[in-house]
């Protein structure tokens, strides 16, 4: 296999894992298409050392989300929401982004409901709270790294965090409270 196929093949195992990290962070379709782009340039740009690498997708994630943050620090008045989870097909046209489907048709539908109010949610959430909520969530990262990340104090983080949470609770709670009862 030639490097140019090896370096292909890296990237479809990660396009998606990439623009998905970049998406929940900016929460726009053009822009996670360009920080992708960037990411993938300076993955090719170490290839030599990423590839073979178990760690490499570690590496990707990385760079995914620390140019989602560098772009969301630059374009913080520009900041959307998560309504607009679009994707473009091959013809140009936006399409929703698809998540895997569970086997149960009743178990997809009540999975594609609570997540669009949970998303409904979110973009309710001011910006300084839905930031640092979809890092800790979403991306797992500590309270620590974001604070470093955001440039902000760790007692910030976690009231940010409460706060959204709080926030989150009191909308989805009444909405979902029916969901998580146990069946009689």
């Amino acid at each position: 296999m030639t490097d140019a196929q090896q370096f292909e093949a890296f990237v479809r195992n990660y396009q998606d894992m990439v623009f998905s990290t970049a998406m929940r962070l900016v929460a726009n379709a053009a822009e996670a298409e360009d920080i992708s782009q960037e990411v993938f340039l300076r993955a090719f740009e170490h290839f030599g050392d990423l590839a073979g690498d178990p760690r490499a997708g570690g590496w990707v994630k990385r760079v995914a989300i620390n140019l989602s943050l560098n772009h969301l620090s630059r374009y913080r008045a520009r900041w959307s929401f998560f309504s607009e989870l679009v994707h473009r097909n091959p013809a140009g046209e936006e399409t929703e982004i698809e998540y895997a489907a569970p086997n149960d048709v009743e178990e997809d539908f009540a999975v594609a409901e609570r997540r669009l109010l949970v998303e409904q949610a979110l973009r309710q959430l001011p910006s300084a709270q839905r930031v640092p909520m979809v890092l800790f969530h979403l991306e797992g990262m500590k309270y620590e790294e974001i604070a470093a990340k955001l440039g902000v104090s760790l007692g910030k983080v976690k009231t940010d965090i409460f706060r959204a949470r709080t926030a989150m609770r009191k909308s989805l709670g009444p909405r979902l409270q029916n969901d998580w009862r146990p069946a009689a």
